[in-house]
C-alpha cells in the first residue's frame, strides 16, 4: 500500500491560505468549459479567475463551509446545516460582478438554473474541489474527496456535487457518484453534469 505523502494529507484551509487557494484553483480551472465560458478572454483570465477564487473562499466558504487544501489541490464542502449561511450576501455578489465584467448576466443564469435543479433532501454538496495540473496524479484532488465523503458518511448524509468537465466524470464515478442529471445552461453555455453518491456504512 503506497503511504500518502505529507504533501497531499488533507488540512483545514485558513484565511492565510487564501493566496494558495486563489492560485492553485486558478490552476486547476483555467481548462474548465464553464470558468472559459464566464471569462472568454484568454489575456485577462488568469487574473480574473484569481480574484474569483479568493473572493468566494474569503468572503464565503472559509467562514461556512468544510474547506480543505493539499500543497497542490483544494475542496469547499458545505453540509446541509451550513447550505444557507453558504450562499453569498449582497456584498459578495456586487463584488463577483465587479469581476466577472459583461459576463455577470451569464453567470447569474448559470447559477439560477442549477440552483433550480439542485436537491431538495439534505446532503453534503460539493461546491468545489481542484488540484493544480502541475500535481495530476500524484492524489491530491483523490485525497480531498475521500476525506469530504468520509465526513459525510459519518453523518449517514449522501453527497452531490456539479461537474462541466465530461473528462472528470469517471474520477467522481470511482468514488460513487453516478449522474443524476443532465443540465444544458441557458444562453448556448455547457453541460453541467449534477451527480450523486449514497452514503456508505463506516467502519464501527
Amino acid at each position: 500500500m503506497t503511504r500518502m505523502s505529507m504533501t497531499n494529507t488533507p488540512q483545514t484551509a485558513t484565511i492565510d491560505d487564501a493566496p494558495l487557494v486563489g492560485r492553485t484553483l486558478t490552476r486547476a480551472f483555467d481548462g474548465d468549459p464553464m470558468m472559459r465560458w464566464f471569462f472568454p478572454d484568454d489575456a485577462s483570465r488568469e487574473e480574473a479567475l484569481g480574484r474569483y477564487f479568493t473572493t468566494l473562499f474569503t468572503r464565503q466558504y472559509v467562514h461556512h463551509a468544510l474547506c480543505e487544501r493539499t500543497a497542490s489541490a483544494v475542496s469547499f464542502w458545505v453540509p446541509p446545516e451550513a447550505a444557507a449561511k453558504a450562499v453569498p450576501d449582497e456584498e459578495t455578489i456586487q463584488e463577483l460582478m465587479g469581476i466577472l465584467g459583461d459576463r455577470a448576466p451569464v453567470f447569474g443564469a448559470a447559477v439560477e438554473a442549477s440552483a433550480q435543479h439542485a436537491p431538495q433532501e439534505p446532503h453534503w454538496y460539493l461546491a468545489l474541489i481542484g488540484a493544480d495540473p502541475a500535481a495530476q496524479g500524484q492524489g491530491h484532488g483523490a485525497a480531498l474527496l475521500r476525506s469530504g465523503l468520509a465526513q459525510a458518511d459519518a453523518a449517514g448524509m449522501p453527497a452531490y456535487l456539479e461537474s462541466s468537465k465530461p473528462d472528470n466524470l469517471p474520477f467522481y464515478r470511482h468514488f460513487g457518484f453516478t449522474v443524476r442529471e443532465e443540465l444544458e445552461l441557458p444562453g448556448g453555455g455547457p453541460t453541467l453534469w449534477a451527480m450523486w453518491r449514497e452514503p456508505r456504512p463506516t467502519a464501527a
